[in-house]
């Protein structure tokens, strides 16, 4: 019978489509990163989804997060991600948490239920307890590397963290994970040079302040609020979602 997902099941099949249904993905970071991996992961026919952003729409997010319109300024990433996804597929669980995730956090979250983790956060602190917490328990996890100040989408590679080079985020999780003994960890990263943002009073958030209001971390917090594009942290996005989606599914079975 025809679906919103037939054109995905002719590629992974009845059985792959099958367990990306009865699959549980909780993705950290609604950015134009994590925003573009939920969107992919919607249409790809995951069945429950765990939503962790506690940051509200604003309009330098116009540029680059599939969630924001002119219409969700103001709004939480999280509930028009789920309204959404809704949208998509009425037959999906959502379940939504306004948290700003730390390692603090990390205990108002049960990690042995999800079937995969996408880590699209920004601090190094959370990113590292994310990968600490999935491998402890043995779930598979993706984190994103650096996606601002860059223009390139092409330069985008997955690799193992301890095989990557340039990126100046992955220096240091590699840094972060050796000290903590681990071994291995999948990330999509980018192989371009970061590039310095143009430094103009005029268009930076610490000369005009928009935050929507309740923002609690707002980007006039910033040292250097980076540049973005929607060509590239979308990229990325989906780059993530395509690993988590021919993990779920078995892929190679299918097609080897």
């Amino acid at each position: 019978m025809l679906n919103q997902f037939s054109r995905t099941e002719l590629l992974f099949g009845k059985e792959g489509m099958d367990r990306l249904a009865k699959a549980r993905v909780a993705v950290f970071g609604l950015g134009g990163v994590g925003g573009f991996t939920v969107e992919a992961l919607a249409r790809s026919g995951i069945g429950m989804l765990d939503l962790i952003d506690d940051d509200r729409i604003c309009l330098t997010n116009l540029n680059r997060q599939i969630f924001a319109t002119r219409k969700t300024i103001g709004l939480y990433k999280v509930d028009v991600a789920k309204e959404r996804i809704l949208e998509i597929n009425p037959n999906a669980v959502v379940n939504t948490y306004k948290i700003f995730y730390t390692p603090a956090a990390s205990d108002q979250f049960d990690f042995s239920q999800y079937n995969y983790i996408v880590d699209a956060i920004d601090t190094v602190t959370g990113k590292v307890e994310l990968v600490l917490k999935a491998q402890e328990l043995g779930v598979p996890i993706i984190s994103s590397m650096g996606a601002g100040n860059k223009v390139d989408p092409t330069a985008f590679e997955v690799a193992d963290i301890f095989k990557t080079s340039i990126c100046p985020l992955a220096r240091v999780m590699r840094q972060e994970l050796r000290r903590r003994g681990v071994k291995s960890l999948k990330v999509v990263y980018s192989k371009e040079p970061t590039l310095t943002p143009i430094d103009d009073l005029t268009t930076g958030c610490q000369a005009d302040y928009i935050c929507p209001p309740g923002t609690a971390r707002k980007c006039t917090q910033r040292r250097q609020v980076p540049g973005s594009n929607a060509f590239v942290p979308s990229v990325a996005g989906l780059i993530a979602a395509g690993e988590v989606i021919k993990d779920l599914s078995h892929f190679g079975e299918v097609n080897c």
